[in-house]
């Protein structure tokens, strides 16, 4: 009989329940994946694969994805547990992405716009020198057809495997904005959690309007290490979607389920801005 109870325990399959990391319910993940990858039970809102994103967000078959033949390097020949070239490999195999980007133009409401969308199952989603250049590139593909920008990020920052060129993508990318903004572009970040390190110091901060999704993680350093650098305690939801808002970081926060609409009723305004003459 306990031979009988150990197979059978080991015959069940894997990957039927996930544990929110929010409330530690343990959803069916089959639900879990109809309701958006939101939680049932608490509404906590848990990272989601790019394509995905694109899926729920866009409208249908409008996707025309950009700049997919940017592939990373290892320039700097990077090896920590194993080289920075196996980790690409890797990455690349499990998410079928060549890097943590995904670009292209779209449409949200029958609005025409440059769409970037950051992968957090790809490394995280830190931010490289393709993660730079694709962010960039789609800026300037939305400046040249006049149309807007939505940014999605969902990263642990700038990627270490690239150095100082991973950092060198945050003025790449502000500057990109900036030009952009000047010739009277528009365009919105929205952060998902999480969304730190030098993301949050760069192009996801500095849009000309920004949504959260509930309870995300936002911040440069993580609030761990903030409390034990200032040795004090950080007030209640530091560093949360809500939080920030409060203070004034954020304009909205949104749901997952009404992104797209909020999406199109203020791409719907853009379309009334006054432009800006170069």
């Amino acid at each position: 009989m306990g031979w009988r109870l150990r197979r059978k325990k080991k015959d069940m399959p894997g990957g039927l329940w996930t544990k929110c990391s929010a409330c530690a319910q343990m959803i069916y993940t089959k639900d879990l994946q109809e309701n958006q990858a939101v939680c049932t039970e608490c509404n906590f809102h848990h990272t989601m694969h790019g394509r995905r994103r694109i899926e729920i967000t866009a409208d249908p078959g409008t996707f025309q994805e950009h700049f997919s033949d940017l592939q990373p390097k290892d320039r700097l020949g990077f090896v920590d547990s194993i080289p920075y070239t196996e980790k690409i490999a890797k990455a690349q195999e499990k998410t079928g992405n060549a890097d943590a980007c995904l670009a292209g133009l779209c449409e949200i409401g029958g609005h025409p716009i440059a769409l970037a969308v950051l992968d957090f199952s790809f490394m995280g989603g830190s931010m490289g020198e393709v993660v730079g250049e694709k962010i960039a590139r789609t800026v300037e593909l939305a400046e040249g057809k006049g149309i807007p920008v939505v940014i999605f990020s969902a990263s642990g920052g700038a990627r270490m495997h690239e150095g100082a060129i991973s950092l060198m993508q945050m003025a790449k990318t502000c500057g990109a904005l900036q030009h952009y903004r000047e010739r009277g572009g528009f365009s919105i970040s929205v952060l998902t959690n999480p969304t730190t390190g030098g993301v949050t110091a760069s192009f996801a901060m500095v849009c000309d309007m920004t949504i959260a999704e509930p309870q995300a993680l936002v911040g440069f350093a993580g609030p761990r290490v903030i409390q034990n650098t200032i040795r004090q305690d950080l007030p209640e939801g530091f560093q949360r979607s809500e939080f920030l808002k409060d203070k004034g970081q954020v304009d909205l926060i949104v749901s997952r389920n009404e992104m797209r609409d909020k999406l199109a009723l203020l791409l719907s305004y853009a379309e009334n801005r006054p432009k800006a003459t170069a």
